[in-house]
Order: C-alpha cells, then sequence, then structure tokens
C-alpha cells in the first residue's frame, strides 16, 4: 500500500499526528497555566507579606500619608514598591527600591499607573513605566492606607523557559511518536495492502477463458477473522471460491446444453428419417415393404417425434419456471388410474396399488401433470423390466408429506447410472432389458418426472439393486385438508393394504 496523499496510510499518520500535536499542546498549556498559578500565588503571598510589613510601619504616625516607613536595613527584597493612599483612594506617595540603594521616589506617570487599586487585600496586575509589570496589592486599618508590590520579571522567567522546554521536549516526543506510529502503521497495513494486491491480480484474471484455475488467492496468513484485514482477506477468498463455483456449474451446464442439444437432434433425425424413408417407397408405388405396413411405421414415429417434442416442449416450460396449475389433486385416484391404464396396455406384467394413508392424500398442484410423471414412472419401469416383474405403486400420507412410490422386482440399475438417472437423455444399458426398439425411450421421461415434481415443491429420489428398484417422488400437502375422505370406489379393485 502506497503513501500516496489518498492512501489509507497518509490519512492515518496525518489523523494520528493532528491528534498528538493537539494532546501535546493541551498538555503543554495546563502545565503553563498550572505553574503560572503555582508561582502567583507564591508571589501574591511575599506580596502580602510586605503590605502587612509596610501597613504595620505607616500605623506608627497613622497622621503623615507621605510617610512610607521603609523598613531600615535591607531586608526589604529587591524592586519593592510602597505606596500610601489618602481617603480617597489617591496615591500621596510612592516608591520603589534598588539592591543596595535607597528608595526611589515614583514619578507622576508611574503612580498613576496605581491608581484604582483598592485596599482591599485583593491582588493586581499593573504595568509601571520604566519598571515592569507588578503583582500590588493594597491593605486598610483604621485609616491607614498603604500599598506594596513585587516586579513578575522572575515569574515570567520561569514560565518562559518552561515553554521552551516543553516546546522541545513536545517536538522530540512527537518526532518519537510519529515515527513509532509510521512504523506502526506500515506494519499493520501490510496484510490488507497484501489482500488488495491480490484482489487488482484477481481483477486482472482472465475470467472469460474457458479453463479458469489458478486464480490467485490470500495467503492464509491474511485471512485471521480477528482482524479486519484478515476478514477482508477471508471475503476475497470466499469470492474467489464462488467465482470457480459458478464458473464451475456454467461450464457444466453448457456441457449438458451441448449433450442435450446433440442428443434431442438425435432423437429427432431418427424418426424424421424413417418417415422421409417410408414416404419415399410409398411415392415410387413399388418396394419390398407394403402401403399398409409403411403407414403404419410413418404413424408410430410420427407418434413417437411428436411425443419427444411434447417432452421437450414441457421441460422448457417448466425451466422458465412457470408456476403449475393450482387445484387440489386426490393422489389415491391419480395413481390408481395410472395403474389401471398400464394393467390395460401390458398384461405380461403383474401390476398392484398400496395405500399407506394416515391423512387424507391430497395436494395442491397440476393434475395433467401429477398424472404424466405417474405414467412415466410406470412407463419407466415397463421399458426396462422383462415380462413377468411386479410393478407396485404405492401412495404414502402423512400429515407432513404425500409420497408416490413406484417399485418393481427386476434387473435394477446400473450403479454407475443411479446418479444421472434423472438427467436428460439419460438411458439405461442392457442390465435392463427391453422388449424390442420399440419399447425403448428417449431418455426424457424420468427428467419430465423430477421437473414436475421440482415445479411442485416436491422432490425425487431413486433406490435400486438386483431384485429391487424403487423411485420416490415427494410431495408438500394441501394446506387445508380436514376430515378423512373416503376411498374412491375404483380403488377397492386394485389396492393391496399391508
Amino acid at each position: 500500500m502506497s503513501g500516496t496523499p489518498g492512501s489509507l496510510r497518509t490519512r492515518l499518520l496525518l489523523r494520528i499526528g493532528a491528534a498528538l500535536v493537539a494532546v501535546c499542546a493541551a498538555m503543554a498549556l495546563a502545565a503553563v497555566l498550572a505553574q503560572r498559578a503555582l508561582l502567583l500565588d507564591h508571589l501574591d503571598g511575599r506580596v502580602m507579606d510586605a503590605a502587612e510589613h509596610g501597613l504595620a510601619g505607616a500605623s506608627i504616625r497613622p497622621g503623615d500619608d507621605r510617610d512610607l516607613t521603609f523598613p531600615d536595613g535591607n531586608g526589604h527584597p529587591d524592586g519593592l514598591l510602597a505606596a500610601r493612599l489618602d481617603a480617597h483612594g489617591a496615591v500621596t506617595a510612592a516608591a520603589v527600591t534598588g539592591p543596595g540603594s535607597t528608595p526611589r521616589t515614583l514619578t507622576a506617570g508611574q503612580r498613576a499607573a496605581l491608581r484604582g487599586i483598592a485596599p482591599d487585600g485583593t491582588p493586581h496586575t499593573r504595568t509601571v513605566p520604566g519598571l515592569g509589570t507588578y503583582r500590588v496589592t493594597g491593605l486598610d486599618a483604621s485609616g491607614v492606607r498603604v500599598l506594596a508590590g513585587l516586579p513578575m520579571d522572575d515569574v515570567r522567567d520561569v514560565l518562559n523557559r518552561l515553554v521552551v522546554v516543553e516546546a522541545v521536549v513536545g517536538a522530540a516526543g512527537l518526532a518519537v511518536a510519529g515515527c513509532v506510529c509510521a512504523v506502526v502503521v506500515r506494519r499493520q497495513l501490510r496484510p490488507l495492502g497484501r489482500v488488495a494486491a491480490t484482489a487488482a491480480d484477481l481483477a486482472r484474471a482472465p475470467l472469460g477463458h474457458d479453463r479458469l484455475t489458478g486464480l490467485p488467492r490470500v495467503a492464509e496468513a491474511d485471512t485471521d477473522p480477528r482482524s479486519e484485514a484478515g476478514q477482508v482477506g477471508a471475503a476475497l477468498n470466499r469470492l474467489i471460491d464462488q467465482v470457480e463455483t459458478d464458473r464451475a456449474a456454467r461450464r457444466r451446464g453448457e456441457e449438458r446444453m451441448r449433450r442435450f442439444l446433440a442428443d434431442a437432434g438425435h432423437e429427432l433425425r431418427t424418426p424424421l428419417a424413417s418417415i422421409v424413408g417410408f414416404a419415399e417407397l410409398m411415392n415410387r408405388g413399388t418396394g419390398p415393404v407394403e402401403p399398409m405396413l409403411a403407414w403404419r411405421r410413418v404413424s408410430a414415429e410420427s407418434a413417437r417425434m411428436t411425443g419427444l417434442v411434447e417432452d421437450l416442449l414441457l421441460l422448457a416450460r417448466l425451466d422458465e419456471g412457470r408456476p403449475p396449475r393450482s387445484a387440489e389433486v386426490d393422489l389415491v385416484a391419480l395413481v390408481a388410474e395410472a395403474v389401471r391404464e398400464a394393467r390395460a396396455a401390458d398384461p405380461e406384467r403383474t401390476w398392484r396399488l398400496a395405500l399407506h394413508l394416515d391423512a387424507p392424500a391430497l395436494v395442491i398442484g397440476d393434475e395433467t401433470g401429477l398424472a404424466k410423471a405417474v405414467a412415466n414412472l410406470l412407463a419407466n419401469a415397463r421399458a426396462h423390466t422383462p415380462p413377468g416383474t411386479t410393478v407396485v405403486a404405492a401412495v404414502e400420507a402423512t400429515a407432513e408429506r404425500r409420497v408416490i412410490r413406484v417399485r418393481d422386482d427386476g434387473p435394477g440399475i446400473p450403479p454407475h447410472l443411479l446418479p444421472s438417472v434423472f438427467d436428460r437423455f439419460t438411458r439405461a444399458d442392457a442390465s435392463r432389458s427391453r422388449r424390442g426398439p420399440a419399447d425403448a425411450g428417449s431418455g426424457l421421461g424420468l427428467a419430465v418426472v423430477e421437473a414436475i415434481a421440482s415445479a411442485h415443491g416436491g422432490r425425487t429420489a431413486v433406490r435400486s439393486a438386483p431384485g429391487h428398484t424403487e423411485f420416490t417422488v415427494e410431495l408438500p400437502p394441501a394446506t387445508e385438508t380436514e376430515g378423512e375422505l373416503p376411498m374412491p370406489a375404483e380403488v377397492s379393485g386394485l389396492s393391496e393394504q399391508r
């Protein structure tokens, strides 16, 4: 992560630096103000002592308001300012002492700077021309009024030195803190920089290529969920996983689509070629095939092609996600009718109906579509089992689900076909015998079953072993099912209760 003006590192350093400067300035100001208050308090005590000492001397001659009564000797501090006030607060006498010299009388201009100071013991700061800044206070005792003051030069010198020291120390501290912060911020932002670099590499990756492999990823060390950078890195890795998964799924979908189109074209071409061939023979008027037989073959191939096209159209409509027609459907009557039709169409197999009803077998959906799904399951059993096979269509109903099961005792489905048995154009091999070419399906029957079940919010499943193959269609129950419904009359001759 570069240190450009707009980078996160630069912004962090600027804001941290501004915060440090503000904190240091506040601390320095607080220290100066506290030191100033302490020094002024000490100076005010000395001024008060000088005023009390002068008041004691002035009380010896209370009637002479021009007597300053400076103490004899050198006991007074240097620069002591003393003054006497009359009853109106005007300065009648004022002088200042110096080191090793006699008191020096203040000029009129200097005395004017002392006007307005009440003798109430309150300290005041006044600038006396030619002398500097003084801390002055006044006292009054029995009509004797005096002023005393001491220069503030020492206080100012101490404060000035304190400001200089704090400025130097603060600047050095800020420099050290700035360097430490720069190092810390740089180290802490390194994982985020590596994540950003990975994201940039990902943005440059050829996502549109057919083979999407080797996408850059964030290192595991930069995906620690305890840090913000680690959370971003982990999220980026999850995004990369999703991109690869979606791309692989898209690639598989494209492959299935290509295979679907090829299979559909092949399935349509076969009956179409037969129709064209027999039509050409009939147009010639002569040939080894009688016209009636040719017409029957043309009709059979036309029906086969029509059924294939109808299945393709149905799958296309279901793939679009169109909701099926909603009506209450009784699965018992629907499956019973399908078993009756299968028994009439194929007497070589044993067809049975089994009912396990703990609740009314009602669902909400498209009766025509559900009937087609059941018919396809029975047709699948008829096409892939030998004569003499027993096929049982069972209906189970509980409070939570409705289930249709179609099982047979035929040879079973090869294990390698079980994962793709509901895929489109999937066909069984010779392990599931067929009676002849006419019974060979297009491979769409079970795909239609799964699509219809999914459109109704259900699911399909298959279990198969030699001697036992079972297809299951599970559907959600109807929302309103009150009371036990009587079994339809036409079911009584078909059902086999356990």
